[in-house]
């Protein structure tokens, strides 16, 4: 869907602390890996970050941020990977789900 990389990862916390919070753990358990980002944009603020890994690419809103921008309707045919709580993945079948059903989450 995006020539520019795989994955988007798209979350949200409550308030900016959460979400520099969400963030900083992000990039610690990356580090783990030997994985750095490309780049972290809009840590200082918190209201939206991305974090550039190259073949990921991750937004963290605030709550508020993300319902103004409504980022994932830019790709509602991509397929979506919902993770659960304990990192468990399942590729969610939407074909036949409407455009409401899939982002009123």
């Amino acid at each position: 869907m995006a020539v520019f990389t795989d994955y988007f990862v798209i979350c949200s916390g409550e308030s900016t602390t959460q979400v520099k919070a969400i963030a900083e753990h992000i990039e610690s358990e990356f580090v783990k890996h030997a994985l750095k980002p490309l780049s972290i944009e809009g840590l200082r603020y918190a209201h939206w970050v991305l974090m550039d890994y190259g073949d990921v690419i991750v937004h963290i809103f605030e709550d508020q941020t993300r319902a103004y921008y409504e980022l994932e309707k830019l790709w509602l045919d991509a397929p979506r990977i919902d993770v659960e709580e304990g990192g468990q993945m399942s590729r969610q079948k939407e074909a036949h789900a409407s455009k409401d059903e899939r982002y009123s989450r």
